[in-house]
């Protein structure tokens, strides 16, 4: 149930727009297995509907549209060998799934904090609408795991190389960002968003609902104003276009400055398997389609769930909150190549496959 008892996702229809709320605003609208569930269950259901052509997902509360996964439950579950890891990724990875092969309009309202999980359940519907309030972010390498939801299929495809900075460094875009990096279709003030559910219910959907969930969203969006990223964006290109993680943090090293200096230091902080993870996750990635991608991902959290860096770092980050967590290996030189390729290794019975 939700923080106030009531349940976890709220749905509400209005005219042919299927509202879907996230309803844990104490736990910042994080997924938990139910959640998951049900969502896909639901949308599974929409699917053939006559009578719905658009979903519009939102987060209740002011702070967040959906902070990420349970990850305290999931933690403790890897400690306890709980049969929660493997089912949690499993559900939560077919609803990606589900959202991204979503023949309708999916439209996800990411007012607030949206990460980890939270960018599984938006960045892969047909309009991803951004606000002043939105923080947007795959902080997993400094959790001990990799970003996951579908982001190795998602982060490859962005401009450059902004998708494996994302992915490696965990930085966290606010608006203008997140539609410069091509993540979001549109911004919308937070205050126009009941003016922007109107004009979604108001419309006539005829036709191709992507495109009719477009025109509503062109009343009341605007431009988000000058992304930071951009003045970055040729040095990010340099300095991680390397062929491995070391390769790039000697290009950090050798580009020089505050920005080099700052991304460097966050780099080394991190879960040196989980980096490197990454960049190989973010590499296959490039050439798979989503279903396969989404397989691989499933692969990865098992291995990661099992492995010392997911519940060391859980615990130094978000339960302890002592921000010192002790990597093993902790350094990039000592997770060699037949570590990266133990965690793609195939799960057999267990593996998470799409006919």
């Amino acid at each position: 149930m939700s923080d106030a008892g009531e349940p976890e996702i709220l749905y509400e229809r209005d005219g042919q727009v299927e509202f879907a709320l996230l309803n844990r605003p104490k736990a910042l609208n994080a997924l938990t297995l139910d959640m998951c569930r049900d969502f896909e269950a639901k949308l599974a259901g929409f699917e053939p509907d006559p009578e719905v052509e658009a979903v519009v997902v939102k987060g209740a509360g002011a702070r967040a549209f959906c902070a990420g996964g349970d990850v305290r439950a999931i933690w403790q579950a890897a400690k306890d060998g709980d049969p929660l890891t493997a089912d949690f990724f499993r559900a939560e990875y077919s609803l990606n799934r589900r959202i991204f092969h979503f023949p309708k309009a999916y439209i996800a309202l990411m007012d607030g904090i949206t990460m980890g999980g939270g960018v599984g359940v938006s960045a892969h519907g047909s309009h991803r609408v951004v606000t002043e309030r939105t923080l947007f972010a795959m902080p997993e390498t400094g959790l001990g795991l990799f970003p996951d939801v579908g982001a190795s299929y998602l982060l490859p495809r962005l401009p450059g190389q902004l998708g494996l900075f994302l992915s490696l460094t965990g930085y966290r875009m606010k608006a203008a960002d997140c539609y410069y990096a091509e993540v979001a279709t549109h911004f919308v003030e937070s205050r126009l968003l009941p003016e922007l559910e109107e004009a979604l219910i108001a419309a006539e959907w005829v036709g191709d609902p992507s495109a009719v969930a477009s025109a509503a969203l062109e009343q009341v969006s605007s431009d988000p104003g000058e992304p930071p990223l951009a003045a970055r964006r040729e040095a990010i290109d340099r300095c991680f276009d390397g062929e491995s993680v070391e390769e790039i943090f000697d290009r950090l090293q050798d580009e020089g400055g505050d920005w080099a200096r700052d991304t460097l230091a966050g780099l080394q902080s991190r879960s040196p398997t989980s980096l490197k993870v990454s960049f190989e996750a973010y590499r296959r990635g490039a050439r798979l389609d989503f279903d396969d991608v989404m397989s691989m991902e499933y692969r990865l959290s098992q291995a990661c769930v099992a492995g010392h860096d997911f519940v060391e770092g859980i615990r130094a980050i978000i339960i302890d909150k002592d921000n010192a967590p002790a990597w093993r290996p902790d350094s990039l030189g000592a997770v060699d190549e037949a570590m990266v390729e133990a965690h793609f290794a195939t799960l057999g019975a267990r593996d998470l496959l799409f006919g």
